[in-house]
């Protein structure tokens, strides 16, 4: 009996440490998120207090005698079009990477305000529990998607359009980026009280018919078949708006495009993105199209369809593309490539993907280096190019 006791309590004792251990935290799911809401709580709560004395400011606020479209219509202009020296009334002429000063972008710039606002908010809300940021919300959400006299139309059909040249570009489809912490934000925010049904149904159908736009217009369509960070950008977006309508066969086929077209036809086998790179701008637009692919990887990934754990049969996955990009983000200097032609200085930020790929593969050195970097931007350049600002409200 006393060499029975002992080992009954030894395997007692086991199954009892083994029973507490699995209630712990997986420290790759909480440690790094929950160190990345201690570092950015002073920042949101800031942000969160400059949102709630904001009012809201729609399409409808401004316009420009160039739209084809009307009041309600986003517009905006190419950003790297510019006057012809030889023909200066005449169409525009490319001039690839650089940015034109001139150009039309007041509805743009709204809808980075928008979307800085309800990121805010919605983050605000997810760390204090505070009601008062959703009614804040609810006001914006109402004068962009509800209210006839301020209400934006769910179509693109004028965006990024070049004088002389085109009235809309299937490329604009890439503006409303910034409306997907704006969808996100609607979903960290919609089981509060102060969140009336009407209202989020009404949210709820505007996306729904832009869902429906991007998969069935001319632009919408084109836009799907692009090459390069276009196509990432319209599958990024139209996952985060079907997550928000629960459209599952919307996001289903997202999944398989990812698999079969986005990932395998864009990335080089050493996890480079080789059409971004040959770019005037290779270093934002790499920086650009990762962060897009990893939200893809963020939005769309479920316990029984991980793409963070996907990989092609020639070896490409997502986590071959963050390890490729790491090193420059982590040192510039190693850069292989020209410096890019405009905003070489701006780069990197804190970029989302170090953050999502820090908590996904419990990389501490990436979390460590995205917490180093610049988490407010204030270059538009930069803002325009980073559609998650606040990526507490997607983890």
């Amino acid at each position: 009996m006393k060499k029975i006791i002992p080992c009954a309590l030894l395997v007692l004792l086991c199954f009892t440490w083994t029973a507490f251990a699995s209630l712990k935290p997986d420290p790759k799911d909480v440690g790094l998120k929950k160190q990345a809401e201690v570092l950015l709580k002073k920042q949101i709560l800031a942000e969160a207090a400059w949102a709630m004395q904001q009012k809201p400011i729609t399409v409808t606020t401004s316009s420009s005698p160039r739209s084809a479209g009307g009041k309600h219509d986003f517009f905006s202009e190419a950003d790297y079009f510019w006057p012809d020296p030889q023909n200066p009334d005449g169409p525009y002429i490319n001039r690839d990477g650089l940015t034109n000063p001139d150009n039309f972008l007041d509805h743009r710039k709204y809808m980075v305000r928008f979307s800085k606002i309800i990121g805010a908010l919605a983050s605000a809300y997810k760390i204090t529990g505070d009601e008062k940021y959703v009614k804040q919300a609810v006001k914006h959400f109402q004068a962009w998607f509800i209210n006839a006299e301020t209400l934006m139309n769910p179509n693109l059909n004028f965006a990024q359009a070049v004088k002389g040249r085109f009235t809309g570009r299937s490329y604009g489809i890439i503006d409303t980026i910034h409306l997907m912490e704006v969808a996100q934000g609607v979903l960290v925010m919609e089981k509060a009280k102060a969140f009336d049904k009407e209202t989020i149904k009404g949210i709820k159908q505007w996306f729904s018919d832009y869902i429906i736009w991007l998969n069935t217009s001319k632009p919408g369509v084109e836009e799907k078949m692009a090459k390069n960070n276009h196509a990432t950008c319209w599958a990024m977006q139209v996952a985060s708006f079907a997550k928000l309508c629960g459209d599952e066969n919307m996001l289903d086929s997202l999944r398989t495009i990812y698999k079969t077209i986005l990932l395998p036809k864009q990335m080089g086998v050493d996890g480079s993105f080789p059409l971004e790179m040959a770019r005037t701008k290779p270093y934002g637009y790499s920086i650009f199209n990762l962060d897009a692919m990893t939200t893809l990887c963020q939005i769309l990934s479920t316990p029984k369809n991980n793409l963070w754990n996907f990989e092609t049969a020639d070896g490409k996955s997502i986590k071959k593309g963050l390890g490729y990009l790491y090193p420059f983000i982590a040192d510039k200097s190693k850069w292989t490539l020209k410096p890019d032609v405009m905003y070489w200085g701006n780069w990197p930020v804190a970029q989302p993907f170090l953050l999502f790929g820090a908590v996904q593969y419990n990389q501490t050195n990436w979390y460590q280096t995205w917490a180093k970097l610049d988490h407010q931007p204030q270059v538009e350049e930069v803002i325009r190019n980073l559609p998650i600002r606040n990526p507490l409200i997607w983890l």
